[in-house]
């Protein structure tokens, strides 16, 4: 039972991870198209987050759901490449994307608590 549970604990925060490293492969192609700069190192980096995420989330799925490690791994993804855009390459932060943010995240606490 308690290793039951340490499983499964391990598996969440691998699952958190997984989302985390799919915010840099979008940062990694971005960081590619702008001029001037060396496109390798950053696809290098986009590649190497898609291979780092997608293990993760092969891993998290051991005693999660796949619909819920799904939803909750590009939902970690969407919302963390949203900030990213906001805060590092201007994007909008408009009332309406604000919001439809928080609606992805509640999302993401509902199919953890049910």
């Amino acid at each position: 039972m308690c290793q039951n549970l340490n499983d499964k604990h391990m598996n969440w925060l691998a699952l958190v991870f997984a989302g985390i490293f799919e915010i840099g492969w979008p940062i990694g192609l971005k960081m590619a198209q702008n001029p001037g700069t060396s496109k390798l190192p950053w696809i290098i980096m986009a590649v190497f987050s898609m291979a780092v995420s997608g293990v993760l989330l092969f891993m998290a799925q051991k005693t999660i759901p796949i619909g819920t490690a799904y939803a909750v791994w590009t939902g970690i993804g969407a919302v963390g490449t949203l900030m990213v855009g906001i805060l590092f390459f201007g994007d909008s932060a408009s009332l309406p994307r604000m919001l439809s943010a928080t609606f992805i995240i509640a999302g993401i606490v509902g199919l953890k608590i049910f």
